[in-house]
């Protein structure tokens, strides 16, 4: 937990400190790469990751994450301009990746299906705690000491979760093929590994190329211009030559048997919707708070976070529905649920009350819960041992690429909206610079420009809401009525008690 706490504070703690960084670096055209860059790395390592802690075993994965993390903390809090600490911010990605990755992996290695929701709850409320702590603790440490601090407050928290890892953490259940050469099991040689280095790289260019699209598309150039048109070219010519290296590789980085076997390829699919809904509330909720309700950001950041509370709560009790009707009918029932809140969102009065979104959120949380966390933890129960790093990793993969599009369509989206709304200047950065100076606007414009943001709010809603029917078509067309669960100990093979 300490562990992923850092990777979870880490996408948050940042965010309220960019107003001082920016001012003591410059780079404000460029700013935003500060999160780019890192969920670029986080995200086109996953699959790496999934697989080499397959290869050779967890715990030495987690710990080359966390280092990997901890120095680019360190060469972060040293940078010296914007571009040094962009390019120090991938190298954090680097290790996140890992982090996020193996946690996941680590828990269904450590606990039976039946304890399994517990402790995914568990590290569900780290986020959800990232969620609040993380922006009051930058914004503190911004205000009073100094930037640099936000990245130099990881260190003490990574060389303990480092000790414990170290201290603490035994693999139960690794095979021999995996373990390499155990002492109690006499002097045989340790198989040779094959690494996939050749289809890493591959994905990690795809990767890069695809999100530096979908990034900056719209927003550094138009989206027809020729970088994009050039970006997402070669980024399919780069997945074209990457799906020979690995269909040809040994040991593929991504085994073609992950989009072979109709369960995980079904899950894959529905968390990657999932990424593309979570972005509404995520990223839009806030400005429409601070713009439709007038909150302040304090006030703002706790409507959305009524749903990361609400959503590890939910998880928690998540097995006591599955275990009744089993992993694929929760899912459907909490996705339903979801779809029929995202549509209520539209219909909420201008400008409304502060709680009418709030529990909006709240019970989207709850829903999200129900349906998240029984798709990872019966994926997780389909494979053995030597498959759950590369299962978890594709589904976590699939659920951050799913963000990043949908950070980039439902942006489309809403500048779109403003700008038909408003005009030519009608984008989220000329509207977030108004409002960041109300008194030099008029009441009639002001009264625009919060209507405007309520129509093109309500829009990236009704996509989201899109994105949920999407993900309950897969369910009910592709996943399968019953996960095939693989029995973890004695009594626990049943099935997944649908």
């Amino acid at each position: 937990m300490l562990g992923m706490g850092l990777a979870a504070v880490d996408g948050t703690i940042v965010a309220t400190a960019v107003p001082q960084i920016v001012g003591d670096l410059g780079g404000l055209s460029v700013f935003s790469w500060l999160f780019s860059g890192y969920l670029l790395a986080v995200t086109v390592t996953l699959p790496v990751y999934g697989r080499l802690s397959d290869t050779f075993g967890r715990k030495p994965v987690l710990v080359a994450g966390v280092v990997l993390f901890l120095v680019g903390s360190l060469l972060c809090a040293a940078a010296w301009d914007m571009a040094s600490l962009i390019a120090f911010r991938v190298v954090q990605g680097l290790g996140g990746g890992a982090l996020q990755g193996t946690v996941q992996t680590i828990a269904a290695d450590l606990y039976p299906l039946k304890e399994r929701p517990r402790i995914q709850a568990k590290l569900s409320s780290v986020w959800a705690a990232s969620s609040v702590a993380g922006p009051a603790a930058g914004g503190l440490l911004a205000g009073y000491a100094d930037w640099r601090w936000i990245f130099l407050i990881n260190l003490p928290i990574g060389l303990l979760a480092l000790w414990l890892i170290v201290r603490h953490l035994v693999e139960p259940g690794r095979p021999p093929a995996a373990r390499g050469r155990d002492r109690t099991a006499g002097p045989a040689p340790r198989a040779r590994v094959r690494i996939d280095w050749p289809g890493a790289l591959g994905i990690f260019a795809t990767g890069a190329l695809l999100l530096t699209a979908l990034v900056q598309g719209g927003v550094a150039w138009p989206w027809l211009s020729g970088p994009s048109l050039g970006l997402f070219a070669g980024a399919a010519v780069l997945a074209a030559v990457t799906v020979v290296i690995e269909r040809r590789a040994a040991e593929p980085v991504i085994p073609g048997w992950v989009w072979r076997r109709r369960t995980i390829a079904a899950v894959n699919l529905a968390l990657g919707a999932l990424g593309l809904l979570i972005v509404a509330p995520t990223v839009f909720l806030p400005t429409y708070a601070q713009s439709v309700l007038g909150l302040g950001p304090i006030a703002a950041g706790f409507v959305l976070s009524v749903m990361t509370l609400s959503w590890p709560i939910s998880a928690a009790f998540a097995d006591r529905v599955y275990n009744r009707i089993g992993f694929r009918l929760t899912a459907v029932v909490g996705i339903s649920l979801a779809l029929l809140l995202l549509l209520a969102f539209p219909f909420l009065p201008f400008p409304g009350e502060p709680w009418q979104p709030a529990l909006l959120m709240l019970l989207l949380g709850a829903a999200i819960g129900l349906f998240q966390l029984p798709l990872i933890v019966g994926v997780q129960s389909t494979v053995p041992y030597g498959e759950r790093g590369t299962t978890t990793a594709s589904v976590l993969f699939c659920r951050q690429v799913g963000q990043s599009v949908g950070a980039a369509l439902f942006g489309a989206l809403a500048n779109g909206v403003l700008t038909a709304r408003l005009g030519d200047g009608g984008d989220l950065d000329t509207l977030a610079r108004a409002l960041d100076d109300p008194e030099a606007l008029t009441p009639e414009t002001t009264e625009r420009l919060r209507r405007a943001v309520d129509a093109a709010v309500d829009h990236v809603y009704v996509g989201a809401a899109c994105a949920a029917a999407l993900a309950l078509l897969v369910l009910l067309t592709l996943a399968p009525r019953h996960f095939p669960v693989l029995g973890d100990g004695p009594g626990d093979g049943r099935g997944d008690g649908g």
